[in-house]
């Protein structure tokens, strides 16, 4: 029976020094320079094939850096006045992956992300998905308060609130960056929306606040496009 050495056509192992692995070596180099012979479109191809992707991958990581387009990081935010200012801050965010545990739901999330315009940044989910995708951010927003909730169960006081919850993505020119952005918002304040509010924070907000008019008029007619959801501090 041949060993594993001789079926390579090498009479006996060369992982020593001496003459002999010298022998091996050269051995070795032509049996290397063989197998290029044999199979060079094959060799070629694959380094054809990997030089390609990773050029157009690298290509299209700086086509988003240069476009501020982070459609794989989900960010919460939360929207809210103080004496008639628009204030945005983040609860969260993470990877889209960290949020919707399933491939097809990332595939179709980023897919309904870039059917959005600036004039409904609203992501056209299917009445009868909405639900899930919106419950999948509540889970990771709802680890967030969970002391609140502890709290409330065990009976000492809290502070809870009603709030509205609902995916977007801002396409507008004016946004500094474009992600995947679950807008949280006190649901009597997207009711009663108001209309001239005061000085912005900063200047980009502005097409945050024309954000939130279009979603006071999206819940109206898009209901199941929106969570309501209950937080507790």
């Amino acid at each position: 029976m041949l060993t594993k050495f001789e079926k390579w056509g090498i009479s006996q192992p060369f992982f020593f020094f001496g003459k002999q692995s010298m022998i091996g070596l050269i051995h070795l180099q032509d049996l290397f320079l063989q197998l290029i012979r044999e199979y060079w479109p094959e060799i070629l191809f694959s380094a054809t094939c990997l030089i390609m992707g990773t050029w157009w991958g690298r290509r299209r990581i700086i086509q988003r850096w240069e476009k501020k387009e982070f459609l794989t990081r989900v960010n919460v935010s939360l929207n809210s006045f103080s004496e008639g200012k628009l204030l945005i801050r983040t609860l969260l965010e993470q990877d889209i992956s960290d949020v919707f545990h399933n491939k097809i739901a990332v595939e179709t999330i980023l897919a309904k992300a870039r059917m959005t315009t600036p004039s409904n940044p609203l992501l056209p989910l299917a009445k009868d998905d909405a639900w899930f995708y919106l419950n999948a951010v509540l889970n990771e927003l709802s680890e967030r308060f969970a002391e609140g909730f502890l709290r409330r169960d065990m009976g000492e006081p809290v502070t809870r609130g009603e709030y509205l919850i609902c995916l977007t993505s801002e396409a507008d020119g004016a946004a500094r960056t474009r992600k995947i952005r679950a807008m949280v918002i006190r649901k009597d304040l997207l009711i009663h929306l108001p209309e001239e509010p005061g000085e912005l924070e900063r200047q980009v907000h502005k097409t945050r606040l024309e954000t939130l008019h279009i979603l006071a008029e999206k819940y109206q007619t898009e209901p199941h496009a929106f969570l309501e959801i209950e937080l507790c501090v």
